[in-house]
């Protein structure tokens, strides 16, 4: 599930939204109210229930190889998830939905590299929600391990001192540290 040319997408397990007002979300840095969508490459870190934990990690122009052996695996590809035990199910039976949004009201945010993109006026969807499906098989279709922890805390520690690309989303919502 990936955006068309001047398209976003914004990942809702809510099927009835018909327009997207800004707001500031409770979890927000910034102060400002904005509408959220992502892009092409940010879309994956959102094939999740909304607010499973995850840990994420991929490789980069920058990735040394020892990091990417000792993170993604031999093998492994170009991009790894994480996710904790307790979440699994939710992982197999969420009713997960995209919008798709005209990008033009949108400029991106994050530094230094771009994580998402935000609108300050409403913005209206290009049509119905579409369901995302299974996302076991959309994580294997987009050649992206899946892995299953007990606890993410020390994948996440591991992932944050490498020269990989990573990710964390609702950690909050993760097990206490071991």
């Amino acid at each position: 599930m990936r955006p068309r040319p001047g398209e976003l997408l914004h990942f809702s397990e809510d099927p009835t939204i018909s327009r997207f007002e800004p707001h500031v979300a409770a979890t927000a840095q910034a102060s400002e109210p904005y509408v959220w969508a992502v892009d092409s490459a940010r879309c994956p870190d959102y094939w999740f229930p909304r607010d499973c934990p995850r840990a994420m990690a991929w490789a980069t122009k920058s990735s040394t190889r020892a990091d990417r052996e000792r993170v993604l695996g031999p093998g492994g590809g170009d991009r790894v998830h994480a996710i904790e035990y307790g979440w699994l199910e939710a992982m197999r039976t969420v009713r997960l939905y995209a919008y798709r949004l005209p990008a033009k009201p949108f400029h991106p945010i994050g530094t230094p590299v771009p994580n998402a993109h935000v609108s300050t006026k409403p913005v209206t969807p290009l049509g119905p929600p579409e369901e995302v499906g299974d996302l076991l098989r959309l994580h294997e279709e987009c050649g992206i391990q899946l892995r299953v922890l007990n606890n993410l805390w020390p994948f996440w520690d591991a992932v944050v001192s490498t020269t990989l690309g990573f990710s964390g989303i609702r950690l909050r919502n993760a097990k206490p540290r071991p």
